[in-house]
């Protein structure tokens, strides 16, 4: 079904001169622009605690635009965007001249900002009359375990229903996770095999180059098993696992999402390696280690690297184990999930030079950065002699559509806006999550070390015996 523009309402972004707003919320809103997916009225109202005048942060929004759009500056384009663009900061009035400046019966709040200021500004909209005909944006992590993150939603929920909530996970927008149910249950002939009997195991990878790019202190509030395991990694292996839903609903698919969470057990400890990068190499850079990085303890036992072995209890997967690992400053970004299928009974292979380096067929979903799907099979080469190797069958959504799927950023805003929870998390669901990680978080493993620009802890290789990772 093509995207209609959503009905008139206005925009508040919550940390409008912040770093999430100029990467990717202004870029984003602003290709809504380019598409005619904008509504067809209402204002743009950037927010934060330090004042700019309306023009300058039209200046700071087209700075944004030009750096981190996937698409070009248009003069045209731009010019309409900008008149919607207006900026109250808590100097100038606070929420309260936020209010006044409100046109629309509805309105989309976005709270980007850190998790420990939600709830201050989430009584603010409500002190301030915020509350009928606002959906409410807020970023993960929702809480910081499983007690806190109840604390959270039984706040919130004190002042907005739980469909004027809209817990983001930007993963869960991307063109190619999405992609995953259409290639599951559109495709008879995977949904036939993807089960413990034709599956020997999963590998889920999230890996960054980067460092922690100045968020030295957030990230040591947070952690890697907090920041993207418990979120990002979880959300994509529900949508990998899960049974049909019974149509495309909301809630039909976010059911089933709950359902699955539910049927892992807590992690044990010791299925688990954490760790810290040092300092090490990326290509011709030198990288430094993470206590090394501006607001990082220099005795910091926060990790910056995961991974974790856990097994999903009910009739599909039981006895599949999925292997699940993220980190910082790997040697590439990356985000794939390899569905690794049973070898065949047959032996006959067993005397050729080459068996050594036969395979499992493989299944590759590769989410960023080139989105494609890759299935890997054997094949005789040409030639009077029986010499197998594997070759591979590869979909790019690039070659295949002549373009790049859009960014997550801008289909989970538009749906926002048009009030489609769809790609959103549910309160049981984020519950579930801290649910499975709450062991790891209670008796933390030891922190390991790598250096920038491995895989990670050499721990991980224990961890997935007889297996191996396949990039490594």
């Amino acid at each position: 079904m093509a995207l209609t523009p959503p009905l008139p309402q206005d925009l508040l972004l919550v940390g409008a001169s912040g770093d999430l707003a100029q990467r990717k919320l202004i870029p984003g809103l602003y290709n809504l622009e380019l598409d005619g997916l904008l509504p067809p009225e209402g204002s743009i109202i950037g927010y934060a605690r330090h004042g700019l005048t309306d023009d300058e942060f039209r200046n700071f929004a087209a700075d944004a635009v030009k750096r981190h759009s996937r698409r070009p500056f248009e003069e045209t384009a731009w010019s309409s965007f900008a008149r919607r663009l207006t900026f109250i900061s808590e100097e100038d009035g606070g929420l309260g001249a936020v209010a006044e400046r409100c046109r629309q019966p509805r309105r989309l709040a976005y709270l980007a900002i850190p998790p420990s200021a939600f709830m201050t500004y989430i009584r603010l909209l409500a002190d301030h009359g915020l509350v009928d005909g606002t959906r409410i944006v807020i970023e993960k992590p929702f809480g910081n375990d499983l007690a806190t993150a109840n604390q959270l939603d039984s706040e919130l929920h004190q002042y907005f229903h739980e469909d004027q909530i809209f817990r983001i996970d930007h993963y869960l927008g991307k063109e190619t996770v999405q992609n995953i149910l259409v290639f599951r249950f559109g495709n008879s002939l995977f949904e036939r095999v993807w089960n413990r009997d034709a599956v020997d195991h999963v590998q889920i990878t999230v890996a960054e180059s980067i460092g922690v790019e100045g968020r030295g202190q957030f990230y040591e509030e947070v952690g890697a098993l907090r920041d993207i395991m418990q979120n990002h990694v979880f959300q994509i292996l529900s949508l990998l696992t899960m049974e049909p839903p019974s149509s495309f609903r909301a809630e039909a698919i976010r059911d089933e999402k709950a359902k699955l969470l539910e049927s892992i057990p807590p992690v044990d400890p010791r299925a688990v390696v954490r760790g810290q990068y040092t300092t090490g190499a990326l290509g011709d850079q030198i990288a430094r280690g993470y206590r090394d990085e501006p607001d990082v303890s220099h005795a910091s036992n926060t990790e910056t690297f995961v991974a974790m072995r856990l097994n999903i209890q009910n009739w599909r997967w039981e006895g599949v184990p999925f292997y699940l690992r993220t980190g910082k400053r790997m040697p590439e970004t990356v985000t794939e999930v390899t569905v690794v299928f049973r070898e065949a009974p047959i032996r006959f292979f067993s005397e050729l030079p080459e068996v050594s380096r036969l395979r499992p067929n493989q299944l590759s979903i590769r989410i960023q950065p080139e989105e494609s799907i890759t299935f890997s099979f054997l094949a005789k080469e040409p030639g009077p002699e029986v010499r197998v190797q594997p070759v591979r069958m590869h979909f790019s959504y690039l070659e295949a559509f002549g373009a790049p799927p859009p960014e997550a950023y801008e289909r989970l805003l538009h749906d926002a806006m048009e009030g489609d929870q769809t790609l959103f998390l549910r309160a049981d669901g984020v519950e579930e999550a801290w649910r499975i990680i709450e062991p790891v978080l209670s008796q933390m493993p030891p922190l390991r070390f790598y250096a920038a620009g491995s895989w990670g802890p050499p721990q991980i290789d224990d961890l997935i015996e007889p297996r191996r990772w396949r990039l490594q």
